[in-house]
């Protein structure tokens, strides 16, 4: 690969330039949704970060391997109660209904956001074998005890043995609370309080449940993971990905899992997306400050004063950094989705240009390429530095500013045809942005797509006449064009 892809290591905590481990290849698992309500914002988040990683990593010609679970068992709640089983009681449903209604609407909405699926989507349920087997390799390393049934790992002796354990978390193990989500009436059956659980004997009522060899029961939230990852990937893989609130005890006790079996770390590079905050503060159903995806691109919600489209919010997403927080706020969407329709406006102006010769310019053409020629090298600069999205933004807008200025007849014919490539590339291939305008039904959209794009040709042609006439003209009957610096959008007045 001719450039120089650097990405933030939680592991180490720094910038680190992307080697993967069999060159022209990238193995990336990324930890999936529990399947037992409708997907939470702030979970598209992490989704749709991943999605530009994936897809950039795609551009850079690399063959991605993209893992993606669905987590159908194993996760509990603070009393005990696996949350499939749950929500199968609450709904009056089998556990695999619950599995299957709610991973056909993360599917709907991971699809209205526009995108790709992973490459292999597997459900823990589908890799209870595996997960036996990866217990009975960690028993032979000794890092696994049994009792009444219950099969839990040894962190003292793990942590003692090698050191590692807390360092992506950066916890010390003599601080650690009880957070790894065991049935809390087991908690005496543990030599410490940091131990978790591989295997959970289940009781009689318990619905989940499969036969081992030490018990009726079911596998621990974090093994699965830990157990198709290495499946699918192999032992050591590239890229492993997730919220930042699976660092601990999730990742945690990953990377203590996988090594506790083979004695290898599993994925190089470990990469956390941060939280989306509304309002300011964490999104919580009992505060009220909280929303879904349907609520908003429906409007329906105190929360904010009108419905916003899947691509002004994934937009919206794309405006921070992916390790930054993100606050959604009603008027945080509103300048999304002024600055989105300014950007698809130009993309699509820009897309669909066939040639550069559209009037005539005046001006120095060699500042202006070389200014150009940086502007675009800088959009590839950032995406190389962590998958910078917003400083990709910053620069697009910069490239369509200098566009405004009719410079297109100016461009040499190399540039030219790289300035539809990096629109296309990015806006289109990478960010997945899809243009609303042409989903839109009824012939007045299609209409003022088309008068928006005469006005600005003749704008860059410099026929003030024509393009003042235009926009009084539409005026006159109550029709805004409002002209920005990074393009030209119209509303009702």
């Amino acid at each position: 690969m001719v450039r120089n892809l650097v990405i933030y290591n939680s592991l180490s905590r720094q910038k680190e330039v992307f080697v993967p481990i069999h060159d022209g290849h990238v193995g990336m698992y990324v930890c999936g949704p529990t399947v037992y309500s409708d997907v939470h914002l702030g979970n598209c988040r992490t989704f749709i970060s991943f999605d530009i990683i994936y897809r950039y990593l795609l551009y850079l010609g690399y063959k991605v391997r993209y893992v993606r679970n669905i987590t159908d068992v194993g996760h509990l709640l603070d009393g005990g109660e696996d949350r499939m089983s749950k929500g199968a009681r609450l709904d009056n449903l089998e556990p695999m209904e619950v599995a299957q209604k709610y991973t056909n609407g993360f599917h709907s909405i991971m699809n209205t956001f526009n995108t790709l699926p992973p490459s292999i989507e597997p459900r823990a349920t589908g890799h209870i074998l595996e997960q036996i087997e990866m217990i009975h390799d960690i028993f032979k390393q000794g890092y696994a005890y049994e009792k009444n049934g219950s099969v839990y790992f040894d962190t003292q002796k793990y942590a003692e043995k090698t050191g590692e354990y807390g360092k992506l978390s950066g916890r010390v193990i003599d601080d650690l609370l009880v957070e790894s989500r065991d049935n809390l009436k087991n908690q005496d059956e543990k030599n410490h309080p940091s131990d978790f659980a591989i295997w959970m004997k289940a009781t009689d009522e318990h619905i989940m449940k499969w036969n081992s060899p030490w018990s009726v029961g079911f596998p621990g939230w974090h093994l699965e993971c830990s157990a198709m990852s290495t499946k699918y990937l192999g032992k050591q893989f590239d890229i492993h990905g997730g919220g930042n609130d699976l660092k601990f005890p999730h990742h945690e006790n990953e990377i203590a899992q996988n090594a506790g079996a083979c004695g290898c770390q599993p994925a190089k590079y470990w990469m956390h997306t941060n939280m989306l905050l509304m309002n300011g503060k964490k999104m919580s159903k009992s505060d009220g400050n909280t929303i879904s995806p349907l609520e908003l691109f429906n409007g329906d919600s105190v929360h904010v004063t009108k419905g916003y489209s899947p691509m002004v919010v994934k937009y919206f997403m794309l405006q921070s950094h992916y390790r930054s927080p993100n606050d959604l706020t009603d008027e945080a969407l509103q300048a999304a989705e002024n600055n989105y329709n300014k950007i698809s406006s130009a993309t699509r102006f820009i897309l669909k240009l066939n040639d550069k010769e559209i009037g005539k310019a005046s001006g120095d053409g060699i500042a202006i390429n070389a200014e150009l020629e940086k502007l675009m090298e800088n959009v590839f600069r950032h995406m190389d530095d962590d998958f910078n999205t917003p400083n990709v933004l910053t620069e697009l807008y910069e490239i369509i500013k200098l566009i405004n200025k009719g410079t297109l007849p100016l461009l040499t014919d190399e540039n030219f045809v790289k300035l539809k490539s990096l629109f296309k590339a990015i806006i289109v291939d990478i960010f997945g942005l899809i243009d609303e305008s042409e989903n839109k039904t009824g012939p007045l959209n299609g209409l003022m797509n088309l008068i928006i794009d005469l006005r600005q040709q003749a704008r860059i042609a410099k026929d003030w006449t024509t393009s003042d006439k235009i926009r009084d003209t539409l005026n006159e009957i109550e029709i805004q064009i409002n002209d920005g610096k990074e393009g030209t959008s119209w509303n009702f007045k």
